[in-house]
């Protein structure tokens, strides 16, 4: 769609009756495809079918010579796969927590336990201050928003920018003392891909906040998910915040759920010393530890940190082309059209559009009826509301590459589409008021 396209009424309509009528066309073909999930894709999955015959019959010891078929050892989890975690993370196995398969759980955990008893530097549980709030750069991910939503916190959104969020409003925001947190994808953010700079990193350290304990919930899960060859390099937040003077400021959160088995992964917290001794004590309330079968399994597979890097190289050789696909077909379709942009993002799981203010709910719906399933619209803001309505979260990873192309071509028609539409009813209504 032209720019001339867009300001002249006939034109205008005679492109709405092409797309309509390419649209009627693939109604008709019946199509059922589904990229509304950044799930792993059977062929990933595939990749470390070897782990499930691991640890294997009379493995069973760590080299401490714990039993991981039975209760007790080490609470922090199997010393072998922290160490394992320790370049990957930056921190001494000592500062990591290796838990059950949720990173989620282990936010969750720690939402509520902040609740429920303060952290580390809280003169008081969270729960007593009135209308506790985080800060959530949006579009982010829903997981975290309806997290906050269950418990009362408020969600305060805040720009995303290519550095990370918007920090001069993050810094505003942090001066209410009833602030107690920041939700954070600091590496390929879900859904908009960036990753935060330098920069970005050592002012969240080192700002002021209202609330002497305010932390930061740093969600890295896709730390190692590269697309391109050389990545990017991880910022230490735990190490900046010692550094501004905030030790137990960061808590850290990482997973193997898109690295081995999305079921039956591990989770892993990391932090202070003091913030790792806090969760400890949390965590032996609710349980007598973590699956650590599961855990030395995961030694067994991945073997080291090079391992796992050797590893996360053949996801990308299986995820790049997906990528490939989308913006290709994102591009063939949109560009020069003035109706969308897209994120080009170097890992992640996520391609991120933003169409035109007004289009993205109806752009989903047209995509669904000519076969092909996303997110729905406005999952990636607060409560599940756009303001804009124009952010749409494409997730190449799990269907068959084919249906990766097919789909991607069918998303920037319906894109064009409900453009044309918007614009075509804007246009009349402009004459009318005239």
């Amino acid at each position: 769609m032209a720019a001339s396209t867009v300001t002249d009424p006939v034109l205008l309509r005679s492109r709405l009756d092409s797309l309509r009528a390419e649209h009627a066309a693939l109604k008709q073909r019946g199509l059922q495809l589904n990229i509304a999930r950044g799930k792993p894709s059977e062929e990933q999955l595939a990749l470390s079918d070897a782990i499930l015959s691991l640890p294997g019959p009379g493995d069973w010891k760590t080299e401490a010579g714990e039993d991981v078929r039975n209760y007790g050892g080490d609470p922090q989890g199997v010393p072998e796969l922290r160490a394992l975690m320790s370049p990957i993370l930056d921190l001494p196995a000592s500062q990591i927590v290796a838990g059950g398969n949720s990173s989620l759980a282990m936010m969750h955990d720690c939402l509520v336990w902040a609740l429920l008893k303060g952290v580390p530097g809280s003169t008081e549980p969270w729960s007593r201050v009135e209308k506790p709030a985080f800060i959530c750069p949006a579009p982010g991910y829903e997981k975290h928003h309806t997290m906050c939503v269950e418990y009362g916190i408020e969600l305060l959104p805040v720009a995303v920018t290519p550095t990370g969020p918007d920090m001069d409003a993050v810094e505003a925001l942090a001066a209410d003392p009833r602030v107690k947190g920041i939700w954070c994808v600091p590496t390929y953010a879900n859904p908009t891909g960036e990753t935060y700079s330098d920069e970005t990193a050592r002012r969240l350290a080192a700002m002021k906040t209202g609330a002497p304990d305010f932390r930061l919930f740093w969600d890295d899960a896709y730390l190692v998910h590269h697309l391109s060859g050389n990545g990017v390099t991880r910022t230490n937040i735990v190490a900046l915040c010692a550094a501004a003077g905030h030790p137990d400021r960061a808590f850290v959160f990482a997973s193997t759920s898109k690295i081995t088995l999305a079921s039956a992964g591990v989770g892993f917290f990391a932090s202070s010393p003091a913030n790792v001794a806090w969760y400890l004590a949390r965590d032996g309330k609710r349980g007598v530890g973590p699956d650590k079968l599961n855990q030395l399994r995961h030694v067994r597979f991945l073997k080291d940190a090079d391992g796992l890097r050797d590893h996360m190289e053949k996801q990308r050789a299986l995820l790049a082309p997906k990528f490939a696909a989308v913006l290709d077909g994102l591009s063939r379709r949109l560009a020069g059209t003035g109706v969308a942009s897209w994120s080009n993002p170097l890992g992640g799981y996520f391609i991120s559009i933003e169409a035109l203010p007004g289009t993205a709910r109806r752009a989903v719906e047209l995509a669904q009826e000519a076969g092909v399933t996303l997110t729905v619209a406005g999952s990636t803001w607060p409560h599940g509301k756009d303001p804009q309505d124009s952010n749409i979260r494409i997730a190449p990873s799990y269907a068959p590459l084919a249906d990766v192309k097919a789909a991607a071509d069918i998303i920037g028609l319906s894109i064009l589409l409900a453009a044309a539409e918007t614009l075509l009813t804007n246009n009349a209504r402009n004459k009318v008021a005239e």
